[in-house]
């Protein structure tokens, strides 16, 4: 009985021991359990909290091109569209946000946008996709994303700035009531005004909105890191809409159909022609209903213009006249496609047939696609532009007869793939042998030498930009001209200075 009574005692306790150990793992099991849910609560919120109030841990500034050393994030969609690669976004404390009001043409927009990225994220605070010219001559009631791939702007830039497509609600509602500091930036700003004097403002209100942005940064004596981001913008993150892209596609694909084309950026619309007062070729009736246009619009605040000094300083466009002339001296091809890249030409046909006549392949989009394709593009010259933009790049010559915001930044574009020829016509030169040939003073021979003479080296190869010290409007444009971004690259080179 005794050694059957100590055998049950200890069956009891082995039970108690397994019962203990069983328990014991019970514990330890919902204690695991437990974390892992409370740890990946805690990564939700965090990433909420991330995506809504931004970035909290201040890094330097990674290269605008190079991000070999950084991994890429790839974002796996259906199997008919190619994976996209994002780059990491760049994490850094928000000092607050920035909104942007653009004002002008597409193109005047596009470089002011691509200031105000690089301007962001200088500044280290969160850009708001930025507000489009609504109220210009040309009232395009366009929104960024109608015009640019939103998405593509947003995510491409990740890893410089964080842009939003909207305020946060608590700022929103600001902005709403009116209470938003609101101003204008001092043109041609070198980058430490902006640190010097928007950014307190910034810190101070949260939320600052630049309402013109029209050539608000310095072309030249800026960091080398922002003028590549500038490029990296204008180049890689403003890429057009789908819809854009598709129908440039088209277009560019009719014309290589029937062989090589000239764009030529026939800048003789009837806004251009009352805005700069350049009358050259126009009779008493068109002279006077542009210089009633001129009036009936107050920013334009030059009113009193002597047309033909200002044509002898080559600061009007050439005529459709001129510019049959100088293609001629140029020895191009009469049997080249010639594709219009502008507006209605002021004073229709008959402005337009000389130029017919040594260029008898003249087209336009309108010309080259069905109403039907363009009717969605009718009354957005914002969206027509950005057609003409598309198409420029891919010509075989480009002629802008007017250094205009477009010519320009076609200009420093074409430059960017591979130094494309693009004929810069020198105006005030050309004005003068024109009226020497016309008045008889210089035969045809002798007329068309002095041209190509004259142009030998400004068909968009390799150069330096001018720089005026305390002129900025006199000298060379950044965007015509990104030598920084450029191969071969002149960064170690000394800028011509006058």
């Amino acid at each position: 009985m005794g050694l059957k009574g100590t055998a049950l005692g200890e069956s009891r306790v082995e039970k108690l021991k397994n019962c203990i150990v069983y328990r014991s793992r019970m514990k330890l099991w919902i204690i695991r359990v437990t974390t892992s849910v409370l740890l990946w609560i805690c990564l939700v919120q965090l990433t909420i909290l991330g995506e809504n109030w931004g970035p909290r841990v201040l890094k330097g500034w990674p290269s605008c091109f190079s991000h070999e050393s950084t991994a890429l994030l790839v974002v796996k969609s259906s199997p008919a569209v190619p994976a996209r690669v994002l780059p990491p976004k760049r994490v850094y404390r928000n000092n607050g946000y920035l909104m942007v009001s653009c004002n002008g043409g597409l193109n005047q927009m596009r470089s002011a946008i691509c200031d105000m990225v690089a301007i962001a994220r200088y500044l280290n605070v969160t850009l708001i996709v930025p507000e489009l010219d609504k109220t210009s001559f040309w009232a395009d009631p366009s929104e960024f994303q109608d015009i640019f791939d939103i998405d593509h702007f947003i995510t491409s830039l990740r890893d410089e700035v964080r842009i939003l497509k909207e305020l946060p609600p608590r700022l929103k509602r600001r902005v709403e009531l009116g209470t938003i500091h609101t101003m204008a930036p001092i043109s041609w700003s070198d980058i430490s005004y902006y640190h010097n004097q928007i950014l307190p403002l910034i810190r101070k209100h949260k939320v600052v909105h630049l309402n013109r942005t029209d050539a608000r940064l310095a072309n030249n004596g800026q960091p080398m890191e922002i003028q590549k981001l500038r490029c990296r913008v204008n180049f890689g993150a403003l890429k057009f809409t789908p819809q854009i892209e598709e129908l440039g596609r088209k277009v560019i694909r009719l014309l290589r159909e029937e062989g090589p084309f000239m764009v030529l950026h026939l800048r003789y619309e009837m806004d251009m022609l009352a805005f700069s007062g350049c009358t050259q070729g126009c009779n008493n009736e068109e002279v006077e209903e542009l210089t009633r246009m001129r009036y009936a619009y107050p920013w334009w605040k030059e009113k009193i213009i002597n047309s033909d000094l200002k044509r002898r300083d080559g600061l009007c466009p050439l005529t459709p006249e001129e510019t049959a002339l100088t293609l001629r001296a140029l020895d191009i091809d009469p049997s080249i496609q010639v594709y219009i890249a502008a507006g209605e030409i002021y004073g229709g046909e008959r402005r337009m047939a000389s130029l017919a006549a040594a260029y008898p392949n003249l087209v336009r989009k309108e010309t080259l696609l069905e109403p039907s394709e363009l009717r969605f593009f009718q009354n957005h010259s914002s969206q027509m532009a950005a057609l003409d933009y598309l198409v420029s790049l891919e010509s075989d010559i480009f002629v802008p007869t007017y250094d205009g915001n477009m010519a320009k930044v076609v200009e420093g574009h074409r430059r960017y793939l591979g130094y494309k020829k693009t004929i810069l016509l020198h105006r005030r030169l050309l004005v003068d042998l024109i009226d020497q040939h016309n008045a008889g003073s210089l035969t045809w021979d002798e007329f068309s030498i002095a041209v190509k003479e004259a142009h030998a080296e400004r068909m968009g190869n390799p150069t330096k930009r001018l720089v005026i010290q305390d002129r900025p409007k006199e000298e060379d444009y950044f965007y015509s001209n990104p030598w920084e971004c450029l191969e071969p690259s002149y960064e170690d080179e000394t800028l011509s200075n006058i």
